[in-house]
């Protein structure tokens, strides 16, 4: 079976940061499962669908073999239980992304011991990309073809175009 290994997010949208990491962790694991999270959470609204998500990253990583893309909507280690993956996968992009990591890391651990916690760093050019900060250079009608798959890019634009 090997190592699996849950690299989960909201990926609103997908951004050449994420599949970096994705892409340079599938070298590492036997196979990775991008966990799309629905989160329900009212401050975190996603701009996009989830299927319109699943579909970005689907496409973003269609040349990668071990990498399989599913959404839950679950505690992140009931998800990790069921999908028998025994790693969390994790980016850290600056010193300001380490305590938060760290925090949901020994909860994880908490209450799924027998899960380890691996944190990798974007590639340089990736550092300071965010999903955040794609829409908003999105939304001002900023170009962020460089920061996400063209796929995603149109669909910004287009959102753009349909809220003027």
């Amino acid at each position: 079976m090997g190592v699996i290994a849950i690299y989960p997010g909201t990926f609103d949208p997908v951004t050449h940061g994420h599949t970096d990491l994705i892409e340079r962790g599938a070298r590492l694991f036997d196979r990775i499962i991008v966990g799309v999270a629905s989160n329900p959470s009212p401050s975190k609204r996603p701009a996009f669908t989830m299927d319109e998500r699943l579909a970005f990253i689907r496409t973003a990583l269609a040349g990668v073999p071990n990498v399989e893309v599913a959404s839950f909507n679950t505690l992140l280690v009931d998800f990790v239980r069921e999908r028998e993956a025994q790693v969390i996968l994790r980016g850290l992009r600056a010193v300001s992304d380490f305590e938060y990591e760290f925090q949901l890391a020994s909860m994880n651990r908490q209450l799924r011991p027998g899960v380890e916690t691996v944190f990798l760093t974007p590639s340089e050019q990736y550092a300071f990309i965010s999903s955040s900060l794609v829409r908003e250079v999105a939304a001002l009608g900023g170009d962020v073809s460089r920061f996400v798959h063209p796929d995603v890019a149109a669909a910004l634009t287009e959102r753009v175009r349909r809220k003027q």
